[in-house]
């Protein structure tokens, strides 16, 4: 996907001056406008094909909906409860967030459990309204104790390391995070069920995905120690607020530390109210420090990806983070133009495509080929199909698999790693390399071409037919070009094989009328297309 024609950004919320500044030093324009309405919104995204947001805005499905120009929704921080991202990705629509900015307030907030283990702010209020009840607030120490992170990202760092000098254990879970990444940082990581029973504490720091969603319930609640304690500085919804304020009544839950709630601010007091609760107004990340990073990173995030240098933060379409390393991107050009030239020789396909990626060279591709094979599939369905590419491919009735082959096989010429690209069950494969920064076609069907056809993006244009050789056809196809104002820039054939001989001609533009065209080239070498 091409950002570069990104020029105007709407930022919608209060950001840090340096944000705009970043932004417009890149030299795109900028419209700050703050605490707009539902219908003022969609009325600025009209005219935007930027957005950054904090906290504040609500991006809604059908706001989403209507913001036809709209290419990429920033957030600055972390949770983004507030973008409807299922109706941002059907659109195309790019979202990211700062996972940076904010992880050390997130993580001294976080470690406000030593204001729940000692009962500071109940304290504190009983002092203030004249008592002295020292017997009341007897507390617990953390040292011994386990504390149970869910969640086992940039946050669970900071976290561990503060924890573990105040002698506290720490057990983790993350479907994502290697074991062996966790203990690097002393967090043992385990299955959830072998989780609850051993907390103390236990602290929150995944995403709110409909997996996560009441991750926190009563099964899980009754699993865990009576009087365990927990903090929610993630997203609200991952704990069941029902579940929860039945585990305070109960004392199964002593107490909870919550920043996060689905409404804000929530209309259920039921927890606000409650004694055993530390409730904040969404505080994770409000600091100075914080704010100042949140909009300076996703300042440099979008300069980063309108010119072309990286691109981070990416929440729905992480395959595209891959896409502007300097290795990378010649796979890239090349699985697109597969994919292009699977979709302009076989139509609309069905079925199931194969994506073999050979070689050391693509080991660390992951599924970027794939995605963006898929891309020139579909360029005609979506001008954001890197984006909604996953979502689309089953809306058109494909199936794309993909396998790693760590060996290349002994064809000549071929570097260090292959990709071809099949439509199971029907005669249409074809297959490319890299050649030095250069994607270049190697075959079809079978027929290879001797060199190989570079697959530029631009000119020349490439018109393939496959079709038997012809004497005087070279001469023949120039003069058909030229009556139809196109020169022919270079014409090549494939190597005589059992399968179809193809000719491939790279021309100076499009053919105004391709139909009448092929017409005069039926008639002149008595053949079909």
């Amino acid at each position: 996907m091409a950002f570069a024609n990104l020029q105007k950004v709407l930022i919608c919320d209060s950001l840090d001056p340096c944000c705009r500044k970043i932004l417009q030093d890149g030299g795109l324009q900028v419209v700050e406008e703050q605490n707009l309405s539902k219908e003022e919104l969609i009325a600025e995204l009209q005219d935007c094909k930027g957005l950054i947001l904090c906290s504040a805005t609500k991006m809604t499905a059908d706001t989403i909906n209507t913001a036809e120009k709209l290419q990429v929704v920033g957030r600055a921080g972390t949770c983004i409860g507030n973008v409807d991202l299922e109706a941002a990705t059907r659109k195309g629509i790019l979202v990211m967030n700062t996972p940076s900015g904010n992880r050390l307030s997130a993580t001294e907030l976080t470690c406000g459990i030593m204001c729940l283990a000692r009962q500071i702010p109940q304290t504190m209020a009983s002092m203030k309204s004249g008592k002295w009840d020292r017997k009341k607030f007897v507390a617990t120490e953390w040292n011994g104790k386990t504390l149970g992170i869910l969640g086992l990202g940039r946050i669970r760092r900071e976290v561990a390391v503060r924890i573990h000098s105040f002698g506290m254990k720490t057990v983790g879970y993350d479907p994502i995070i290697s074991p062996e990444v966790s203990a690097s940082f002393s967090i043992q990581q385990l299955p959830l069920e072998e989780i609850w029973p051993l907390c103390d504490f236990i602290t929150v720091h995944t995403p709110l995905l409909p997996s996560r969603t009441g991750l926190l319930n009563d099964s899980t609640f009754a699993l865990c120690k009576k009087g365990v304690r927990m903090v929610n500085c993630a997203c609200g919804g991952i704990v069941d607020k029902c579940a929860l304020l039945q585990a305070l009544q109960s004392g199964q839950c002593a107490g909870a530390v919550l920043d996060m709630f689905m409404e804000k601010p929530p209309w259920d007091r039921a927890l606000v109210d409650h004694e055993n609760i530390i409730s904040c107004p969404n505080l994770g990340a409000s600091t100075k420090e914080a704010q100042s990073r949140c909009g300076e990173e996703i300042a440099v995030q979008f300069m980063d990806m309108v010119k072309g240098r990286a691109i981070a933060g990416v929440v729905n379409a992480q395959a595209l983070t891959s896409t502007f390393s300097p290795h990378t991107k010649p796979w890239i050009g090349l699985a697109e133009a597969l994919g292009t030239l699977m979709r302009a020789w076989a139509g609309s396909p069905k079925g199931t495509i194969q994506v073999i990626m050979q070689g050391l060279s693509l080991k660390n591709a992951r599924n970027c080929p794939s995605l963006t094979v898929i891309v020139g599939l579909l360029k005609d369905a979506s001008n954001h199909a890197d984006v909604n590419a996953k979502l689309l491919v089953k809306e058109a009735g494909l199936n794309v698999t993909t396998s790693h082959n760590p060996t290349v096989p002994g064809e000549q010429g071929c570097g260090e790693g292959l990709l071809s690209m099949a439509l199971a069950g029907a005669p249409y494969q074809a297959l490319g390399f890299v050649q030095g920064t250069t994607p270049v076609l190697q075959a079809l069907n079978g027929a290879s071409f001797r060199p190989e056809v570079p697959l530029h993006r631009g000119l020349p244009l490439l018109l393939f037919c496959p079709q038997p050789s012809i004497p005087a056809m070279l001469p023949t196809m120039t003069g058909l070009l030229a009556e139809a104002g196109v020169q022919l820039l270079s014409y090549q054939t494939s190597v005589v094989s059992d399968g179809e001989t193809w000719h491939v001609m790279g021309i100076s533009s499009l053919l105004s009328s391709l139909d009448t065209w092929k017409q005069h080239v039926t008639e002149a070498f008595q053949f079909h297309f």
